[in-house]
């Protein structure tokens, strides 16, 4: 079915038509809804090339990948993210531009994707505090969303976020509950924001509770595996070993049980351990009873939301910044249980 096809059986103009599938502002809001309606009913896709011509729009969203030694977007969890994005692209006739380039060629990456017109806007991930790509965006004039927030920056931007540092607090005080006192964090690199957040919510939980936070019981590295086992190695062989540990991810979090299998010891019962992000597409926290105790929020559903709040953007670009907060859920597996006895 084409355009004016469709237009017929509406009984609206193909020029409406058009302009109701792609945004414009002055179609009313039930009729763009009747348009988009038929659309999907009659699944009709509109011609890239002549919404292109028609509107300037390159009807693609870019993805700036920074490739660093030591950089948290080498974490796999990133796919589950790209895979929910690419899903609201889809839906919406848009094209993914994914660039990977060095880290000194960030800046000129965005600044050749504005001037060459070769998306219409891009998301930015793994902030850091006083991050300077929110000001260069504002600067070339490229809608931009974050996923995640960067502490410190003054300029409004649109974000989506989880709320980490409450994430790590409820964690924290679930495991004070059950008796723990010496608790250890596995973190992401500390100069990122999310992993900032989940460092304050942990120390806020322990010094509500009069409990001062232990440093020795404090590791910042990449969210991978073997991170997470040589951290937990460190601490489980020190004379006062932690009874429990935070996970900043499910891949950290399996290096740590590898370490307390290595030292004999039995996860949920001698050594307790909560981890992030196990609502994983390829890697399930177990069947019918989740194997980790976890904070658990969807990044594939973060990707969705991210994508849609970008391209509201680029469709209305007057009303400001949108942001939005998702809580994580706590959910309880088999990998904690009360402190145990000295």
């Amino acid at each position: 079915m084409n355009l004016k096809e469709l237009a017929s059986k509406l009984g609206l103009s193909p020029t409406t038509v058009s302009r109701a599938l792609n945004g414009y502002p002055e179609v009313n809001e039930a009729t763009r809804e009747r348009v988009m309606a038929a659309a999907k009913r009659h699944n009709y896709h509109p011609n890239t090339r002549a919404i292109r011509l028609a509107t300037g729009r390159a009807m693609a969203v870019g993805h700036v990948i920074p490739v660093a030694t030591r950089h948290e977007i080498v974490n796999p969890v990133f796919a589950d993210f790209i895979a929910g994005a690419g899903e609201t692209y889809s839906r919406n006739d848009y094209d993914m531009v994914l660039s990977v380039v060095p880290d000194d060629q960030e800046e000129d990456t965005y600044r050749g994707l504005k001037s060459k017109g070769n998306v219409d806007g891009v998301i930015v991930h793994a902030p850091k505090m006083h991050d300077p790509r929110i000001a260069l965006l504002h600067d070339i004039g490229l809608p931009f969303v974050v996923h995640g927030r960067a502490t410190g920056t003054t300029l409004p931007y649109s974000w989506l976020d989880v709320n980490n540092r409450r994430a790590f607090q409820r964690a924290t005080e679930f495991l004070l509950d059950l008796g723990h006192r010496r608790i250890a964090l596995v973190n992401g690199l500390e100069f990122m924001d999310f992993a900032i957040r989940r460092r304050t919510g942990y120390v806020d939980a322990l010094s509500a509770r009069g409990i001062a936070p232990d440093p020795a019981l404090m590791s910042s590295d990449e969210m991978t595996e073997i991170a997470g086992y040589r951290a937990a190695k460190a601490m489980l062989a020190a004379r006062a070993r932690p009874t429990a540990f935070l996970a900043a991810s499910m891949i950290s979090g399996m290096g740590v049980r590898r370490a307390i299998e290595e030292a004999g010891l039995s996860m949920g019962r001698d050594i307790s351990v909560i981890i992030h992000d196990d609502d994983l597409s390829y890697m399930k926290n177990g069947e019918d009873v989740p194997i980790f105790t976890a904070t658990r929020s969807s990044v594939r559903e973060a990707g969705r939301l991210a994508a849609d709040m970008l391209l509201d953007l680029i469709a209305h670009p007057g009303p400001g910044p949108q942001q939005r907060l998702l809580e994580a859920e706590l959910i309880i597996g088999q990998s904690t249980g009360p402190c145990p006895k000295p």
